[in-house]
């Protein structure tokens, strides 16, 4: 199923064939340096079914990036629901997410993707507002959020409850958000 194209990408649900480069994403040390953990081939499979299972039963998920060019896949960007994050933000709120194999970095295909499914979010699906976060140093992050025109909330930093104290570098998060009104004045 295509969820969305763009110039250059195919915004699809995931292929069994896509488990390799999901594996290669989770153990990669440079994909996930701002994670306070890698996944081996088990875990990263069972990361694969539950995006997979996600998408089946919702609206949103994380869905796998295709380059049109050559039929690669290479990494993952989508829409979901936060439920862990109160007071930061409320329950339901819709964060979009990102995660390229390194070979595919600094190619514009993160910003390319969160724009079509931002999109995707305000037009379709009506959403109110959307948010990302990401570790306070995580400049590759927060940049794509600035490129697809998200703002960093003032006093939104907060202390990611997920990440164990023997990681305290990677605790402090940036949030930003963009609201439908904000994405309708853009457009």
């Amino acid at each position: 199923m295509i969820i969305a194209e763009t110039e250059r990408l195919i915004i699809r649900n995931w292929r069994e064939g896509d488990r390799d480069l999901v594996f290669e994403i989770n153990s990669d040390d440079r994909v996930m340096e701002f994670y306070p953990f890698r996944r081996n081939r088990a875990e990263s499979d069972a990361f694969f079914d539950r995006v997979h299972a996600m998408i089946a039963e919702t609206d949103f998920g994380f869905y796998a990036l295709e380059l049109k060019a050559t039929g690669e896949t290479l990494g993952y960007c989508g829409l979901a629901q936060i439920d862990y994050l109160e007071p930061f933000v409320a329950v339901g709120t819709v964060e979009i997410g990102w995660r390229l194999a390194a070979r595919f970095w600094g190619k514009g295909y993160a910003s390319e993707s969160a724009r079509a499914l931002l999109a995707r979010g305000f037009e379709t699906l009506n959403l109110p507002e959307i948010v990302s976060f990401a570790v306070h140093d995580n400049i590759k992050s927060t940049s794509v959020m600035e490129r697809t025109g998200m703002h960093r909330v003032d006093g939104g930093d907060f202390d990611h409850p997920r990440v164990p104290d023997s990681h305290p570098h990677l605790q402090r998060h940036v949030l930003y958000r963009l609201t439908a009104p904000e994405w309708r004045a853009r457009r």
